[in-house]
């Protein structure tokens, strides 16, 4: 793997498991929390978000954004971070609900059905877009399977599972922050 490593950029490490080496860490990473908080487990991203800046301290470096649903209005963000990582609802994938994954932007943008987003926008067209205008980042997509994103009426909250299942992907997303070398720190935490 050492021999493989040696010829990585960015690119390869986001997509990878693999500590990104402090030569080539982002100077900039973005979360993008996708969801309708009104819309039960479609609200998973807006829920991260909430634990996220209610539990951590985050690093200058880094911003996480509730952008309820992901929209073109984004496109001139891309340009001011070097990894753009999204946490939202998957559904399809075929996994129970509450199961956390992960993917590349176009491992599921490029085709409906199994881990497709419950957005019309996917990270992926965003990134398409913004490559177009000459604007390129890193994408990496952090997800849970829902159990119910389409209730009847508007609700807010997550079903059982899922927010059962919420603290294993804030530490997913903790530790794939950490993995990029923008570590967060927990609030109250003795240095």
């Amino acid at each position: 793997m050492a021999d493989v490593q040696e010829n990585w950029g960015l690119r390869e490490y986001v997509a990878s498991n693999v500590a990104v080496p402090k030569e080539l860490r982002p100077q900039r990473v973005a979360v993008f929390c996708v969801g309708n908080r009104l819309m039960l487990d479609d609200g998973i991203g807006p829920a991260v978000f909430d634990e996220l800046v209610a539990s951590y301290d985050i690093p200058d470096n880094v911003e996480i954004l509730d952008l309820g649903c992901l929209s073109l209005a984004m496109i001139d963000r891309v340009r001011e971070f070097d990894v753009i990582m999204t946490v939202d609802a998957v559904d399809d994938s075929g996994q129970p609900a509450g199961t956390v994954l992960r993917y590349a932007p176009d491992a599921m943008a490029r085709h409906v059905g199994i881990t497709a987003s419950l957005h019309d926008l996917k990270l992926i067209d965003l990134f398409d877009s913004a490559a177009l205008l000459g604007y390129q980042a890193e994408g990496l997509c952090l997800g849970m399977q829902v159990e119910n994103a389409s209730p009847a009426e508007a609700t807010e909250g997550l079903t059982r599972p899922v927010h059962d299942a919420l603290p294993l992907l804030v530490d997913v997303v903790v530790g794939e922050l950490a993995r990029l070398g923008c570590p967060l720190s927990a609030k109250g935490a003795s240095d």
